[in-house]
């Protein structure tokens, strides 16, 4: 049984970072490799985790801390269940997949100067874009993916096809052209392990294939083409949608008009709606004059509960003030995609300006992404612990 986390249908555990060596780099495009981290033995329980999930990263580059999230792409051995102990042998590897983005400082530098060796901060495995079926037995998944958002259908379509000899997966992948296609091989391979079960279609918009179909970019009239000739919506008992924000968003009105029920429609973004963007400082201290209207901000954190003043015309994030006092605050992309500054707001009224993690459920629970949350009360009251 594999179940989603962080919403209903699983629990979420607490994200912390833990020192992990680089055990290999492969290429995987021109602008793309596979990282795999060697895990110790004594946090391996901490990085069970289910297909689907990702996992931070930290370090300091010029002299600033950068972080960023990855999905995992490889299956997990594991259970596939987490509870908050972490509990269990746990991997003994995890792989990510990072691809160079223009004018990206990380991804830049893990192209070029990232070897085996290097030590990185990783968070434990966090996300909920995981497989909420109970029973796999004769299901049919699909995924649809651009670029980078393949990594975490790697592992859901690997996990997918293992767990059940009658289940099925159809994956549309969509790159530029072959060259820019990651894990190619691996797809290959796979397709070779299930070739009754896995269909996979390469649609390539720069590149002619020999079906007419699949050569050209993905919009609306070829997916709507793709999804009645060769996914059937109709057999799919459960939806992975994995890449940029247009294409992402172009598939859930596509599947809404059509009539699939959003429940079974699960999405992850790669980068927010207008890239990449700056983490928030390191909580530097603020000045407040005495007259300034200021709102307070409390939290709970690992059980202990601070408080913080921050001036309403600094429009500043939950997030951003919580750092001024508690450095160890978790968050990792900052742009409201990745959750892992998810807390429950119990008192006081925010905005939040992004939210492409949280799914409505939470949000009726009080679940609030604390990077995008600015107050709008005198005080408010979260806690990341819940």
């Amino acid at each position: 049984m594999t179940t989603a986390v962080g919403g209903p249908h699983g629990s979420r555990r607490r994200a912390r970072f833990h020192p992990l060596r680089v055990a290999a780099v492969r290429p995987l495009t021109d602008d793309a490799i596979e990282v795999t981290f060697a895990v110790p033995e004594q946090v391996r329980g901490e990085f069970d985790y289910l297909a689907g999930q990702h996992v931070a990263l930290r370090t300091t580059l010029d002299g600033h801390e950068v972080r960023r999230s990855y999905s995992l792409c490889r299956p997990s051995a594991g259970s596939g269940t987490i509870d908050s102990g972490g509990g269990g042998d746990g991997p003994r590897t995890i792989s990510i997949a990072i691809k160079r983005d223009v004018g990206g400082r990380f991804s830049t530098w893990a192209q070029t100067g990232l070897k085996v060796g290097d030590e990185l901060e990783v968070m434990n495995p966090q996300g909920s874009f995981t497989s909420a079926l109970a029973d796999l037995d004769g299901a049919h998944v699909a995924g649809i993916a651009a670029g980078s958002g393949i990594t975490p259908l790697m592992a859901l379509a690997a996990t997918v096809l293992a767990r059940s000899a009658t289940s099925r997966f159809t994956l549309v992948y969509t790159n530029r052209s072959s060259l820019d296609v990651m894990f190619l091989d691996d797809l290959s391979d796979l397709k070779d392990r299930y070739p009754t079960r896995l269909a996979l279609h390469h649609v390539l918009s720069r590149e002619q294939r020999t079906a007419p179909l699949l050569s050209g970019r993905l919009d609306e009239p070829r997916l709507r083409r793709i999804l009645d000739e060769l996914v059937l919506p109709d057999t799919v008992d459960e939806w992975f949608l994995c890449g940029p924000l247009p294409l992402v968003q172009l598939c859930r009105d596509t599947l809404d008009d059509l009539g699939v029920d959003s429940a079974h429609v699960r999405y992850e973004l790669f980068t927010p709606a207008d890239g990449p963007r700056d983490e928030p400082g390191p909580g530097a201290p603020v000045l407040i004059r005495e007259d300034e209207p200021v709102t307070r901000i409390e939290f709970t954190l690992d059980g202990q509960s601070q408080s913080v003043d921050s001036p309403v015309a600094a429009r500043e994030s939950i997030l951003t003030a919580a750092l001024r006092v508690r450095p160890d605050v978790p968050f990792a992309c900052a742009g409201g995609v990745c959750g892992t500054c998810r807390a429950r707001l119990l008192q006081g009224s925010v905005t939040m300006t992004e939210n492409y993690a949280l799914e409505p459920d939470e949000l009726e629970r009080g679940y609030v992404l604390t990077c995008q949350s600015h107050p709008t009360t005198d005080a408010v009251v979260v806690d990341y612990d819940v």
